[in-house]
């Protein structure tokens, strides 16, 4: 004899697997599906300029020798909107690194580099390590998500995992970027050179990181800043020291 009740639990379910089906295909279109790269860049800057805050690391791969004074080599905190952040960063003086501290609210930093500072917070002016003002970082005008609508000969290229576990599929865009825009992340870059840019975004349309290779440095080879963005919507009070 047929078990009516099995018939009518399988019925249920297939009917619960077309129609997720049906519906589930759009989900599964990466974020550049029927877009154009400027589309999609623009995309990831209003994401980008839309949160309340990220968690923010930048880093510089292989910084060439013969740079004069401190650089900035990494910096690791959290970015809010407005106009604040709050993290560690890491300068290099002749290839001596110092570990630190910084603080920056609309346009005021302070700092506690043993180098520069000594052991208390003290107010500094960003362009002594080189370094842009970090409360500026992702300002919807003036800060990185600029670069996005900056970028020339932009092109999707290829996907790639990364994210927590590498459990998301993020999208590859290449193009150039003129110096003057570059001077967002690094003052000293020349206003007069070309720099390659990658960013990887996600299927959401937020930006995981950009990756910049060129010559910051007068008279030295290329090298490369990479800035990831992870835990949009990051909630964080920063206060002054």
């Amino acid at each position: 004899m047929v078990n009516k009740r099995n018939l009518l639990v399988t019925g249920v379910l297939g009917l619960t697997l077309a129609v997720s089906g049906c519906f589930g295909q759009g989900d599964d279109e990466g974020v550049g599906e029927g877009k154009s790269p400027e589309e999609v860049l623009a995309q990831a800057k209003e994401t980008l300029d839309g949160t309340s805050g990220v968690e923010l690391e930048l880093t510089a791969d292989d910084l060439p020798s013969g740079v004069s004074g401190i650089v900035l080599t990494n910096a690791k905190g959290t970015a809010m909107h407005p106009s604040s952040f709050q993290g560690t960063i890491v300068g290099s003086l002749s290839g001596i690194t110092q570990d630190g501290e910084v603080i920056a609210i609309d346009g005021t930093v302070w700092a506690k580099i043993a180098i520069l500072t000594g052991s208390d917070f003290r107010e500094l002016d960003p362009a002594d390590i080189g370094a842009p003002d970090p409360s500026q970082l992702i300002a919807t005008e003036g800060g990185l998500s600029d670069l996005l609508l900056a970028t020339e000969d932009a092109a999707e290229g290829e996907t790639v995992r990364g994210g927590a576990d590498n459990s998301e599929v993020l999208t590859e865009y290449t193009g150039t970027l003129p110096g003057d825009q570059v001077q967002v992340l690094v003052p000293k870059a020349s206003a007069d050179d070309d720099f390659d840019v990658v960013y990887q975004i996600a299927d959401n349309g937020e930006l995981r990181s950009l990756a910049i290779t060129g010559e910051f440095y007068p008279d030295t080879e290329a090298m490369t800043y990479t800035v990831t963005f992870d835990a949009y919507g990051a909630e964080k009070e920063i206060t002054a020291p």
